[in-house]
């Protein structure tokens, strides 16, 4: 049994009947009154965040995870292949347990977090960023450029993108995982 000062980002808790992952957390102590800890929890199960705010001592339970290297497969109607880099095992994942898998290729490695009690997965988390080619993208008009101008792209994953008029087909970008936005272009 943990308390409020073992908060930490990254942790992972038992909270009203699901499993959170702290992603945000700031001790306050006001001046008049007993101090207390405001949080971000991201539910590892359905991907839903929520505030709350735990009270000074409130104990707290932690549940134990543990995160593996897996390499993405291939993907059918119900969900997504992976296996394990260390033994070769396969294992299998729904949809809803994948935030913005449109950036997934093949080949990818991604991490996936297991309850160590039972290895029950219950999130996959992405590199902060990937790099892919593009495929499909409409001409950009020399000239217009007077501003940050954007227009629509396809990745290799088939996933729609805004980049910068100079990106042509063939190119490969590095695009942010959790925004989905172009960062730059790779050579």
């Amino acid at each position: 049994m943990a308390t409020t000062a073992d908060i930490r980002k990254g942790l992972c808790i038992d909270y009203s009947n699901d499993i959170y992952k702290i992603i945000e957390f700031l001790h306050v102590k006001p001046g008049k009154g007993p101090a207390f800890v405001r949080t971000k929890l991201k539910s590892l199960t359905n991907g839903k965040v929520i505030d709350n705010t735990f009270s000074s001592g409130h104990k707290i339970d932690e549940v134990r995870v543990e995160t593996r290297k897996y390499q993405y497969l291939y993907d059918d109607e119900n969900g997504f292949h992976f296996m394990n880099n260390d033994d070769y095992s396969q294992i299998y994942l729904d949809k809803k347990l994948i935030d913005n898998a449109q950036w997934m290729k093949a080949g990818d490695e991604v991490m996936i977090i297991l309850k160590a009690e039972d290895e029950t997965p219950l999130a996959v988390e992405l590199p902060a960023s990937v790099v892919l080619e593009v495929t499909e993208s409409e001409p950009g008009v020399k000239g217009n450029t007077a501003t940050n101008a954007m227009k629509n792209a396809v990745v290799e994953t088939g996933a729609r993108i805004l980049v910068p008029l100079f990106i042509e087909e063939g190119d490969k970008i590095k695009v942010d995982t959790d925004s989905g936005s172009y960062i730059e272009r790779v050579k």
